[in-house]
C-alpha cells in the first residue's frame, strides 16, 4: 500500500511529528510504504519563531514543491493530509489539486476558527467554510479531540474518528520517586512555542505571588525572551532528543489557557507529556484538558487565579500528593495517549478506507 503524507512541518514541528512522523516505522511494519511531502521546514519554523519575513520565502518554496508533487500523483493508494494543502487558498482553487484517490484529513488545531473568525472581513468571506468543504470532501476525518471532531460531524463528513495526539513510552521516563530537598527548588515547567508562550502571562501574577512565598523555578521549554515578574524563568532551548528528559527533571506541569473557540480546540499535547514524566499537572478546563484531566486524581484544573494559586500551593506543599498524581497520570497515558495503543488503532483505520475504495469491504 502505497501512502503520501502531506504535513505542514518536518519533523520540528510538534503536530507534524506527533500526529505523523512518529507513526511511520509501525506503519511500514504493518506494510505501508510511506512517503512524507512536508510543507514547510525547518528553516521556516525558526524564522516564523524570530519573527523574520524570509519566512515567506520558505513557504512559497515549500508550496512549489508541493504543486509539482500533487501535479504527478499517480501510484498512491491513499492520501493523509494535515489539515489543508494550501494556507488561505480558497476551497475552489485547492479542490483542483486534490488527487482521485482516497483521503484522509487530519486536525489537531480548531483551522476552522483561523478562517470564521479572521479579522480580515475578504478573508473571512472567501475561506470561512473551506475546512468544512475539505473534511466533506474526505474519505475519513481524524480528529485531535471532541471539539473538532463535532464540527467535522456538523459539516456532514462521512466518516469521523478521534485521535487523540498521543506520546511514545519509550521515549518518556517515569521518575516514580523524586528528591526534592529543602534546599532545592521545586520546578514548574511548561513546554511550548514562541508562538504560543503567550498564554503563560494568564498565570504571571499567581506564579510571582508563589515566588515570594516558595522556592520555585519556571522551566519554559521552547520559549524565546520570556520574561514574567518576580518570577524566576530558566529558558530551555527546545529539542526533540531532550524534551522528555527536561520534562521529567521537573516536578509539576502547567497548561494555561484561555476560554476561547480557538484554544478549545487544542489537543493538550503538553499535559500528555508531563503525565507521561509522572509529573502531576494544573491546567485550564478547556478543549481536550477536559478529557485529559480527572481533577483532584491526576492534578487540578483551574479557571481563575485564585484556582491556580490554590492547585499549584497544593502541590508545592505536599510532595507525597505529587507522587500519586504523576502515578495516576502515567496510568492514564499508558491506557488511553500512549503511541502504542493508537498506532494499530490508526493502521486500521487506513486499512479500512483503502479497502472500502477497492471494493473489499
Amino acid at each position: 500500500m502505497n501512502v503520501l503524507f502531506l504535513t505542514k512541518y518536518d519533523r520540528d514541528g510538534a503536530s507534524s511529528r506527533y500526529r505523523f512522523f512518529q507513526y511511520i516505522n509501525y506503519l511500514k511494519e504493518r506494510g505501508f510504504n510511506c512517503e512524507i511531502l512536508p510543507l514547510l521546514n525547518q528553516q521556516y519554523l525558526h524564522h516564523l519563531y524570530t519573527g523574520d519575513y524570509r519566512k515567506y520565502i520558505h513557504a512559497l518554496k515549500g508550496i512549489f514543491n508541493r504543486l509539482i508533487k500533487l501535479l504527478r500523483l499517480n501510484h498512491y493508494n491513499l492520501v493523509i493530509l494535515e489539515k489543508e494543502i494550501f494556507p488561505y487558498m480558497p476551497f475552489f482553487i485547492e479542490n483542483y489539486f486534490i488527487p482521485n484517490v482516497p483521503i484522509v484529513v487530519d486536525y489537531d488545531d480548531a483551522i476552522f476558527h483561523q478562517y470564521d473568525q479572521h479579522k480580515n472581513k475578504i478573508i473571512k468571506s472567501l475561506l470561512s467554510s473551506k475546512i468544512a468543504s475539505i473534511m466533506n470532501s474526505a474519505t475519513l476525518v481524524t480528529a485531535g479531540n471532541n471539539y473538532i471532531a463535532e464540527y467535522a460531524r456538523n459539516t456532514g463528513a462521512r466518516s469521523v474518528e478521534v485521535l487523540p495526539t498521543v506520546v511514545d513510552l519509550s521515549k518518556y521516563t517515569f521518575v516514580q520517586n523524586k528528591i526534592n530537598t529543602e534546599l532545592s527548588r521545586l520546578k514548574i515547567v511548561w513546554i511550548g512555542t514562541p508562538k504560543t508562550q503567550k498564554y503563560l502571562l494568564h498565570i504571571a501574577s499567581v506564579l510571582a505571588r508563589l515566588s515570594q512565598i516558595y522556592k520555585i523555578q519556571l522551566i519554559a521549554i521552547g520559549t524565546h525572551n520570556l520574561h514574567l515578574p518576580k518570577t524566576e524563568v530558566i529558558s530551555v532551548p527546545w529539542s526533540e532528543e531532550t524534551e522528555a528528559q527536561d520534562i521529567a527533571q521537573c516536578d509539576i506541569g502547567i497548561m494555561p489557557l484561555p476560554d476561547e473557540p480557538w484554544e478549545r480546540g487544542k489537543c493538550g499535547l503538553k499535559l500528555i507529556q508531563y503525565m507521561a514524566c509522572g509529573l502531576p499537572v494544573v491546567a485550564s478546563p478547556v478543549g481536550a484538558n477536559l478529557d485529559i484531566v480527572q481533577h483532584g486524581v491526576h492534578g487540578f484544573l483551574a479557571s481563575t487565579n485564585e484556582e491556580w494559586a490554590t492547585a499549584l500551593e497544593t502541590l508545592i506543599q505536599n510532595t507525597d500528593l505529587r507522587t500519586r498524581m504523576g502515578l495516576a497520570g502515567r496510568r492514564r497515558v499508558e491506557q488511553h495517549y500512549a503511541l502504542q495503543v493508537t498506532a494499530p488503532k490508526l493502521a486500521h483505520l487506513l486499512e479500512s478506507v483503502v479497502a472500502k475504495a477497492q471494493g473489499v469491504l
